[in-house]
């Protein structure tokens, strides 16, 4: 991006005054032998000198070389089964060194290690129709969680993949979009093209499933303490339904400055910007 308009600029780029400003092309991923590029997913941590890209059947992993316009490709994998194989999706996990990334490939979710590009688990029939979406909880180094045109959410601990850990029933159409709160992981965004964006409380599975644990010593009342001692987990719950929307909703994201701040995007080009409610948030917070 051109400096005028990197963070801590005053300019806007929508002031009639600025001069328009292009772009530099810093280098381009030649996917063109593989196919159709389905997503590109930069790693997560690090100096943001590596990606992954799917493209049909092929998962690429590209070194960028600030010297050079190309890309080049460090390694690569292939999916190998019958018919057609295709990725619709894929997330590269915050955990693990950045050495795992998960992938959607009609209802099959897999796990990929990056270092020698093998696979780590795979979760046949995840989804009971096309998986749409996946999302790694940022705080819980197992869980993850996608979404499919079968309506559902799903949750769950690639240690033991037979079952989901939880599953989210609340859409009446296609789940097109499933993102974990990059703060709070109870918190989770999901859209769909029945037009709705759902806001649920995965208290249960996230990382203070008993709210905040308090330290001994900082309770004074013997009695507040045991009440804290015997608190039983929180209970799952819908916070929010958002209806804003009068097309499919194919995309939700969390901001990545303000925790409480969320966007949902839809096919009628309507962008929404909404917050977590107030109370909610002081529950957590409190």
């Amino acid at each position: 991006m051109p400096k005028e308009l990197e963070s801590g600029s005053h300019e806007s780029p929508d002031d009639p005054a600025s001069t328009a400003q292009t772009l530099e092309l810093l280098c381009h991923l030649d996917n063109s032998a593989q196919g159709n590029v389905a997503c590109v997913v930069w790693e997560p941590m690090g100096d943001g000198k590596k990606v992954i890209s799917l493209a049909d059947s092929h998962i690429l992993l590209w070194d960028l070389q600030p010297s050079s316009s190309q890309a080049v490709l460090a390694s690569s994998a292939a999916l190998e089964g019958r018919g057609q194989l295709k990725f619709t999706a894929g997330r590269w996990s915050p955990h693990h060194n950045c050495t795992q990334v998960a992938t959607a490939s009609d209802t099959t979710l897999r796990g990929w290690d990056t270092r020698s590009m093998s696979q780590i688990y795979c979760i046949e029939n995840a989804h009971g129709q096309l998986v749409r979406d996946l999302d790694f909880n940022p705080n819980k180094q197992y869980y993850l969680a996608s979404c499919g045109d079968d309506c559902k959410v799903k949750f769950w601990d690639t240690r033991n993949v037979t079952e989901p850990v939880k599953t989210l029933e609340e859409h009446s159409h296609w789940v097109w979009s499933v993102r974990y709160n990059h703060s709070h992981d109870q918190l989770v965004l999901t859209g769909s093209s029945d037009s709705r964006v759902i806001l649920s409380n995965m208290v249960s599975i996230s990382s203070e499933p008993f709210g905040h644990l308090v330290d001994e010593d900082d309770v004074s009342d013997p009695e507040e303490h045991h009440a804290e001692k015997s608190k039983e987990p929180l209970q799952d719950n819908v916070i929010a339904t958002y209806e804003e929307h009068e097309d499919s909703v194919y995309a939700v994201d969390w901001a990545s400055a303000d925790p409480w701040l969320f966007a949902s995007l839809s096919y009628d080009g309507r962008l929404v910007i909404n917050r977590v409610p107030r109370a909610l948030k002081y529950h957590i917070l409190l």
